[in-house]
């Protein structure tokens, strides 16, 4: 009896570790992002997951268009692939 109390006691606290090491702190950084591409604004610098840079034009429920050069390049984008506002470089 008291070897099954130990051992629901030992998983109990490995979950509770594996909860707040990994999976808690992934949920901030979602919602952080989630509230980051909520308040996109026209105008605002962005940087893409993939390293494009520009400034946004239009905004849609669902989609990002960004000018992305001096010869204004349109860029339209998925809302989930903008990972920062401002420079990448400037971050760092």
């Amino acid at each position: 009896m008291d070897s099954t109390v130990m051992t629901i006691i030992y998983f109990a606290v490995i979950l509770a570790v594996f909860y707040f090491l990994l999976l808690r702190p992934e949920q901030k950084r979602k919602k952080q992002a989630e509230e980051m591409r909520n308040s996109l604004k026209l105008g605002d610098e962005i940087t893409t997951i993939g390293g494009i840079i520009g400034i946004i034009v239009d905004l849609t429920d669902n989609t990002v268009t960004i000018e992305t050069s001096e010869d204004r390049v349109r860029v339209t984008l998925a809302r989930w692939a903008i990972s920062s506002i401002g420079k990448a470089a400037e971050q760092q």
